[in-house]
């Protein structure tokens, strides 16, 4: 993880050098990370409109085979290979949206190591230079780098390489809101996240219609009584518990971490807003010139 955190701190300094501001910095490379992922989202929403057609089928199979759990298991496999999908395909999504959770965060905790790739001699120096002169609790034991920024930062010495323009409109991104709790500014951004996060879930499950939802619905009942789960009703679960548990991940995160990944989450969300409603309509006009 920290090769890709290294990997994203070298974009992420070299737009910082060109704006000079840490959080118009993070908005350009939430944008451009976005920009490189997009082929992969294309996909991924077209897998999910497809799986969404295909319920009607596996209903028929579910119906068919209800007394051959073999044989249901099989077809639907052979369903899945016919219409070129893998059960899992969404789990896969997930599992990158959890590593780019946890290289964002690494950069944003470690950007004296990850973004402007102080040597580490240097950064001991400074944490011995600051216990001597405020004391032994100066020192964040989480955020170690965190604490010497906003040192730095707070002696407004802007040649030092070590400085990073924090302020993003009147906000200090090195903030935590756990540990800054009494500035209520420091919670705009991660009730903003929480915001977006939930408009973004609302769109994802609205992408489905009524009669899709009933469908899916009678299908998890009827296996309700079934002893064995198909590798399919296994991916429908684990999807459903990562479409929740990265939001609620992220929101506790973003309540302990610097203000700068609070950021990156929320313009991401943004992004990925826009991006599922162009997408839909994007795809949905495709569809209608293939059928009409």
């Amino acid at each position: 993880m920290a090769s890709i955190s290294s990997l994203f701190g070298y974009i992420l300094n070299y737009i910082y050098n060109l704006v000079q501001n840490y959080g118009f910095a993070i908005i350009i490379f939430s944008i451009l990370l976005k920009l490189i992922l997009l082929p992969l989202s294309i996909k991924q929403q077209k897998t999910m409109k497809k799986s969404v057609k295909i319920q009607e089928k596996m209903k028929e199979i579910q119906e068919k085979y209800k007394n051959d759990q073999l044989k249901m298991n099989q077809e639907m496999m052979d369903l899945y290979k016919r219409e070129n999908m893998s059960p899992f395909c969404g789990c896969l999504s997930a599992i990158l949206q959890i590593v780019l959770l946890l290289a964002i965060f690494g950069l944003v905790r470690n950007p004296l190591t990850y973004m402007k790739k102080i040597d580490s001699e240097i950064i001991e120096n400074y944490k011995l230079e600051m216990k001597q002169e405020l004391g032994e609790n100066s020192i964040s034991i989480t955020y170690p780098e965190i604490s010497i920024l906003k040192y730095v930062n707070n002696n407004k010495n802007t040649e030092d390489p070590l400085y990073i323009n924090t302020n993003f409109w009147g906000l200090d991104l090195s903030n935590i809101p756990q540990e800054n709790w009494q500035e209520p500014t420091v919670f705009i951004i991660p009730v903003l996240y929480v915001l977006t996060s939930i408009v973004s879930m609302k769109i994802s499950t609205s992408m489905t219609n009524k009669k899709d939802n009933k469908d899916i619905i009678e299908i998890e009942k009827d296996k309700k009584n079934e002893k064995e789960e198909s590798p399919e009703d296994m991916a429908n679960q684990m999807n459903k518990s990562m479409s929740w548990f990265i939001p609620i991940m992220s929101v506790s995160i973003s309540l302990v971490a610097p203000l700068g990944l609070a950021l990156y989450w929320l313009v991401n969300n943004i992004l990925m807003i826009v991006e599922r409603l162009v997408l839909n309509k994007f795809i949905n006009l495709k569809e209608e010139e293939q059928n009409g």
